[in-house]
């Protein structure tokens, strides 16, 4: 997959990415650390790349801009988590939401996310306690619903 960072990630997320395989450039690399946001979702559709971004205001835009495009994957509570460990709940959870990213979809990972080796498991679909705006939790194109967090095993919290 191609995906484009935020500046609010470190730029050693893409480097994890491209080690994965992936195609992943951050905003720093093309020198547009204070860009805004506006600009950076230009980048990403006219990259045909998925934005990953810890920013919550991107779905805000594609929302009121009604736009199918880019799709944009939410990272949610990674503070005091290494760049490893967000390369590795990403890898994790693509194969779940691959197809949602291509056809332009607003992918949230990271709710409720456990420590130590959970984090290497594959995400499941859960059912959210309170339903967040639809442009968060709904495809785009499909409108199909959902939230995301990796699964945690037996006897680890």
């Amino acid at each position: 997959m191609r995906f484009l960072i935020d500046n609010n990630l470190s730029p050693a997320v893409a480097a994890g990415l491209r080690a994965q395989g992936h195609d992943a450039e951050h905003l720093r690399d093309y020198g547009l650390a204070a860009a805004p946001d506006e600009i950076v979702l230009d980048r990403a559709r006219q990259e045909q790349r998925v934005l990953i971004s810890a920013d919550t205001d991107f779905g805000t835009l594609l929302a009121s801009s009604g736009a199918s495009e880019p799709s944009v994957l939410l990272v949610r509570r990674i503070s005091g988590r290494r760049a490893a460990q967000i390369v590795a709940i990403l890898v994790a959870n693509l194969a779940a939401v691959a197809d949602d990213l291509s056809s332009g979809a607003i992918v949230v990972v990271g709710r409720g996310l456990a420590a130590g080796p959970a984090l290497a498991h594959p995400a499941r679909q859960v059912t959210p306690r309170a339903p967040a705006p639809a442009a968060v939790r709904q495809s785009r194109s499909t409108g199909r619903s959902r939230r995301l967090r990796p699964r945690t095993p037996p006897g680890h919290i």
